[in-house]
Order: structure tokens, then C-alpha cells, then sequence
């Protein structure tokens, strides 16, 4: 890792905890030594960066501080460009409209060099004759997650058993060609992934989820990635 994008980095990382962080935390998340986030730190402050902090106490950013515009690789333009068209070839219409003009904004404010290879990138997603289009749902699931709001859905599972349940909503997964929802299930008691298009009702309801120990998105992905 280049050390610039390092910088960038940790400012970021720092923006995010809204709270003191340590060197060995910052190192860690970065994968460098504690020595070299000294050094990051020290740089960063020299150079006007508003942190705070000491070491073996923690270091935290000012609310107020803004990062400076910063420039693409080539290649992360192509990478930019590819996501948002596979956006618009697999996700809802109004996901694919969000990208999209995510993808305006960046544009307008990149060198034309920059924006005319964002524009020209050739890198394309296509939905393929037999991918099913974005199930009706999909866009509702979407503010559940956002909003950790509790969902009620009628289920029809592979061999045809109807059943209510009412679900955590924790992500959606693109799998192949289906959408899945990943969440923890009240009546099984457990995590559980359901395709999108076999949920025949979907009600969202008023209550919101805790962040329960157990039943987060860190620990479904914990579980199935066996870490």
C-alpha cells in the first residue's frame, strides 16, 4: 500500500470511530506496525490534520475536519464504472438510478481526462436472457436493513411449505442468479437466508432490532466463512 492511500486511510478510519483509537487498533486495521502509525500520525498532524491525542491513550479526529478532493487511479475509475453498471443490470430500478447518479457526481467533479475514462471504461455487466429481473421486494428489504426495521414475511420455501415468519433483516446477497436475504429468524431462532422471490408477502413493521450479540451481520458472516 502506497504511502499517500495509507494517510487517506487512516483519516478515514479515524472520521469513523467518532471516538479515541489506538495505534495498535489503527495498525491492525491497516495491517502495518504501531511504529508506523507513529510516524502516519506525526506526518499527518505536521502537515495540519486535526488529531488529538497521545500514544498509549488513543488518537481521535475533529468532528469539523473534511478531506480534501481526492484523485482515481485509472483502474479504480474502471472498478467504479463496473459496479455501477452491474448495479443497473441486477439490482431495482431505483438502486440502479442511485448509482448512477452517484456515478454523475463523480464525473463532474474529475479532470476531463479522468472523466471521459470513467465514462469510456470497458468493463460491462449484462443481464442475460435467462436472469430473472430484481424481485418485486428487493427495494422494500433494502430500507428494512438501512433502518434495522423487524420484517413479517410469507415464505415459500424449495418444497412448497407456506410458512410466517418474522425476520432480522441483516443483508441482501446476490447469489448466482437469485437474491437472498440474510437475517435471523424468531421462529427458527436462528440465522437463515431466504431467496427474494419466494417471499410472497413482505410487511415491515414499526419495531427496530438491537445490535443483540449473536444475531448481527459480523456474525452471520462470521458463521459462514468459519472465522
Amino acid at each position: 500500500m502506497r504511502r499517500a492511500e495509507r494517510l487517506f486511510r487512516v483519516i478515514q478510519y479515524l472520521k469513523r470511530a467518532g471516538q479515541p483509537v489506538t495505534a495498535a487498533a489503527i495498525g491492525r486495521h491497516l495491517e502495518v506496525s504501531v511504529r508506523t502509525v507513529y510516524r502516519d500520525i506525526a506526518h499527518l498532524v505536521g502537515s495540519g490534520v486535526p488529531i488529538e491525542g497521545e500514544a498509549g491513550v488513543g488518537y481521535v479526529l475533529r468532528d469539523a475536519y473534511e478531506l480534501a478532493p481526492v484523485t482515481f487511479t485509472f483502474e479504480q475509475l474502471e472498478a467504479l464504472a463496473f459496479g455501477v453498471r452491474a448495479t443497473a443490470a441486477l439490482a431495482d430500478r431505483d438502486l440502479a438510478d442511485s448509482a448512477r447518479a452517484a456515478l454523475a457526481k463523480i464525473e463532474a467533479a474529475l479532470p476531463e481526462a479522468h472523466a471521459s475514462r470513467l465514462r469510456d471504461a470497458p468493463l460491462y455487466a449484462f443481464r442475460s436472457d435467462d436472469t430473472p429481473a430484481a424481485p418485486d421486494h428487493l427495494s422494500r428489504l433494502r430500507l428494512a436493513v438501512r433502518e434495522k426495521r423487524k420484517a413479517r414475511l410469507d415464505y415459500a420455501s424449495i418444497a412448497g411449505q407456506q410458512t410466517e415468519r418474522t425476520v432480522w433483516p441483516l443483508a441482501l446477497i446476490r447469489w448466482s442468479h437469485v437474491w437472498m436475504l440474510a437475517g435471523w429468524c424468531e421462529l427458527r431462532g436462528d440465522f437463515r437466508s431466504f431467496r427474494v422471490e419466494r417471499i410472497d408477502r413482505l410487511a415491515l413493521l414499526k419495531d427496530r432490532y438491537p445490535d443483540q450479540p449473536g444475531r448481527t451481520l459480523a456474525d452471520f458472516v462470521a458463521r459462514q466463512t468459519g472465522r
